[in-house]
């Protein structure tokens, strides 16, 4: 059974080329609203929080400060609504999902930018 969805996944869902990227980056995600008949296109910049998932189903969080309050989104890898993605900064961080992030403020909250 998990071979035909497998099958079914390569066939009908179109990969990306991303550029590659983990929690504690800090990227900006272009992607594509629809109003109406009308479409544009708006742009979320922040870290990575985590990756989740494999295959067609992965996921990625990312949490930007707005103000005072913290906004996090949820994106499919594969969401057709994602035009591009920019890495801005890479991040060093000691784990895969940094949910600590979300209690730290000030300079606590920065993460160190890992070379190369």
């Amino acid at each position: 059974m998990s071979s035909l969805v497998k099958f079914v996944e390569e066939k009908f869902v179109e990969s990306k080329d991303l550029p590659s990227f983990s929690s504690g980056d800090t990227i900006t995600v272009y992607y594509e609203i629809r109003e109406g008949d009308k479409t544009r296109t708006q742009f979320f910049k922040g870290v990575v929080l985590q990756r989740r998932g494999s295959g067609s189903t992965e996921t990625f969080t990312i949490r930007k400060m707005s103000g005072s309050i913290g906004v996090e989104r949820i994106f499919p890898i594969n969401s057709p609504s994602i035009q591009k993605i920019e890495v801005n900064k890479k991040g060093k961080v000691r784990r895969a999902r940094i949910f600590y992030f979300r209690n730290l403020t000030g300079k606590k909250a920065k993460i160190k930018e890992s070379r190369g």
